[in-house]
């Protein structure tokens, strides 16, 4: 009797280590990217009382349309069933080019971010309108399990296995079937596309190109914002500090895998809400954290609150343990199920390793020096395998990972290049 109680005392334990890891990433997680964005809450919602106000949350096409630009709205279906919602802005009204050739790119999102990062700049920033008025048929993609692509052929959000997915999912069935929808539906019998990623809109993209190398003739260019695959040298806090319990198949990783992380919804909209009114005991974090707009920052205050008023969008808890599992292992390689379910998928007790030399279309490598979770020696060591890669090294040295998207000068260091390129192509 005394071993059985040992036991499930030890279980229990490690229960509740579990928990305790799986709020403790969720809140810090919360914290860190609302630090990173540097939100402007007050201005956003203009609510002078509670700060933030509980509004219905606008769309990706109704925000591309309170700017002038057309926008749809499309339903992708995967081979393995799941429904992405794309947005699309299939013209400008600048150009009134509807009617002429317009390439096609493709703009991917990072982990907890969806298509409205790319739109969050407005007209003369973002990169999205920035390609739509050079006269690009500009699509923006959602992830499986994101706020606009929460649907399946045959399961819901609500079905055990609906979360069974990590960003090699994404990358192998989403990212594919995102490309093959954008030349479909061009009409122009366009045969390749641009595309564009940031963060894990680069694994995946190394992900779809490595295990299908057939899509590499579907790629024109392709530009690596913040690349992420070997992982084994990155600086961030967050990930060393998790990654030894959660980056190994173990009762830990058991309890925390396949279920949604976070999703961005009412409650944490009322969370922030409640724990940022002027006579909360939080005010004084939210003023020295969540309202700092001083145009001194390196980030656009009203992108970045967008960016917190929409993130995060939804994704997988697998989706962060195959980071983890990659920065413990050293090695870019597919999920790790533990030895007996590898043996099964694999036929090997370690997942195989992405083979990135298969990877031949033109990659452009856009990296930093004070980038935590895209370390220089890590993208170095991918590039070794790219056979046709341009590397673009960040002279800034404060430019770190969320700069690639919300920095007061994208446009001026990332956008206008990507589309210089781009240009040049074409």
């Amino acid at each position: 009797m005394q071993q059985i109680i040992v036991i499930n005392l030890s279980l229990f334990s490690c229960i509740a280590h579990a928990l305790l890891l799986w709020i403790t990433l969720a809140i810090f997680g919360l914290y860190v990217a609302a630090l990173a964005s540097r939100v402007d809450f007050y201005k956003l919602f203009n609510d002078p009382q509670g700060r933030l106000s509980l509004t219905p949350r606008l769309k990706t096409d109704d925000r591309i349309r309170a700017h002038g630009y057309p926008a749809e709205m499309h339903y992708v279906p995967t081979e393995d069933g799941y429904i992405l919602g794309l947005f699309r802005i299939p013209y400008s009204h600048k150009l009134q080019n509807q009617n002429a050739l317009r390439p096609i790119v493709l703009i991917q999102h990072g982990l907890t971010g969806c298509s409205d990062n790319w739109i969050a700049m407005g007209p003369d920033n973002a990169i999205a309108f920035q390609l739509a008025d050079a006269g690009y048929d500009v699509w923006l993609g959602n992830a499986r399990g994101t706020t606009y692509s929460r649907n399946h052929t045959s399961r819901s959000t609500q079905h055990p296995y609906f979360w069974r997915f990590s960003w090699h999912e994404v990358g192998h069935y989403d990212i594919a079937a995102m490309i093959d929808y954008a030349l479909a539906t061009n009409g122009q019998n366009q045969r390749a596309i641009h595309y564009i990623g940031h963060s894990q809109g680069t694994t995946v993209f190394f992900v779809l190109m490595s295990t299908r190398p057939e899509y590499n003739a579907k790629i024109k260019t392709a530009h690596m914002l913040a690349p992420v695959a070997f992982m084994d040298n990155l600086s961030s806090l967050l990930v060393r500090t998790v990654g030894p319990y959660l980056g190994h198949h173990n009762t830990y990783s058991k309890l925390f895998c396949s279920q949604e992380f976070l999703p961005f919804n009412d409650l944490v909209l009322a969370l922030f809400y409640n724990s940022c009114r002027p006579e909360s005991r939080f005010a004084s974090l939210c003023d020295g954290v969540l309202y700092d707009s001083s145009t001194e920052g390196r980030t656009n205050s009203t992108a970045s609150a967008i960016h917190a008023g929409t993130s995060p969008a939804g994704l997988s808890t697998d989706q962060f343990l195959h980071y983890l599992q990659e920065q413990q292992s050293g090695h870019f390689r597919n999920f790790d199920f533990g030895p007996k379910k590898n043996l099964l998928m694999y036929g090997n007790e370690a997942p195989p390793d992405y083979p990135t030399k298969l990877i031949t279309c033109e990659t452009h490598l856009w990296y930093a020096d004070n980038d935590e979770l895209a370390a220089i020696v890590d993208v170095e060591r991918l590039a070794e395998t790219l056979p046709n890669k341009v590397m673009h090294h960040m002279e800034d040295e404060l430019w770190d990972h969320i700069d690639f998207a919300f920095n007061w000068h994208v446009k001026e260091f990332i956008n206008d290049p990507v589309v210089e390129i781009i240009e040049e192509y074409e």
